[in-house]
């Protein structure tokens, strides 16, 4: 497939299976990016990966720099990204270790920077954001996915919240409402930017628990890492699986 990046979140600093040929450090008119490229090959075909919240995981949500590792993928030639994120499960098929392939983002950040057009001296730019994850992308990691015979949810609508404390209660009750079938932290504006610069973009989410209120007793990391630890797994047999659509 044409130059694909993968972007990892929590669960995912490092890629299996990926062979590393060299690490590309970018300076960036927005500042550094969350961490090294990794230029190499998944599955045979050329690919770059960049963990999100750096490696080792130590940049949170809102505090990730996210015009940087955006930018930065555009000019290594990447065209189509794909973003890895782990998430809490809102709706009842979106139990922990499901994954999803979200179309639909519902946005409640809040003081990140949202576009590579706000700087004084730019020009005012909208983007159609209808769909703000690429059709055609999500298709072809549906079909990975198919081929690969692991169950995935094929649309989600994502909430994205400001972090890095997790939701309460009634944070996830609205979202409900509102729509919202799985929340992170982390879509946005990262979807929003790649479609500024013309990139095709999609997610993959693995469902690390259930959100607030939806089921007894707090979330605890113990039960995040162990539905992570599968559901990550089968991420990366998508991926290997996608690369040679």
């Amino acid at each position: 497939m044409e130059k694909l990046a993968i972007i990892g979140g929590t669960g995912l600093t490092q890629l299996a299976d990926f062979k590393l040929n060299k690490k590309e450090v970018l300076t960036t008119p927005y500042g550094p990016p969350s961490a090294d490229y990794l230029i190499g090959e998944l599955n045979g075909v050329s690919a770059v990966f960049l963990a999100r919240h750096g490696n080792p995981h130590s940049i949170p949500p809102h505090k990730i720099n996210y015009c940087a590792n955006i930018w930065g993928l555009k000019q290594l030639g990447v065209e189509n990204i794909i973003a890895v994120a782990a998430v809490g499960g809102i709706t009842s098929a979106m139990g922990p270790a499901q994954i999803a392939i979200p179309d639909q983002i519902i946005d409640y950040t809040y003081g990140r920077k949202h576009s590579f057009f706000e700087d004084p001296g730019t020009a005012v730019t909208h983007i159609d954001f209808t769909y703000p994850y690429s059709q055609p992308l999500r298709a072809r990691l549906i079909d990975a996915a198919s081929q690969t015979g692991i169950h995935i949810s094929p649309r989600a609508t994502y909430g994205c919240t400001q972090g890095p404390r997790l939701e309460t209660t009634a944070e996830i009750l609205r979202m409900e409402k509102d729509g919202c079938d799985i929340v992170g932290m982390t879509a946005m504006p990262e979807a929003a930017l790649a479609r500024e610069l013309g990139l095709n973009y999609a997610g993959i989410a693995v469902v690390a628990n259930w959100a607030a209120g939806k089921t007894e007793g707090e979330i605890t990391m113990t039960e995040i890492e162990h539905n992570l630890h599968s559901g990550m797994a089968n991420v990366g047999l998508i991926l290997q699986k996608l690369v040679r659509l």
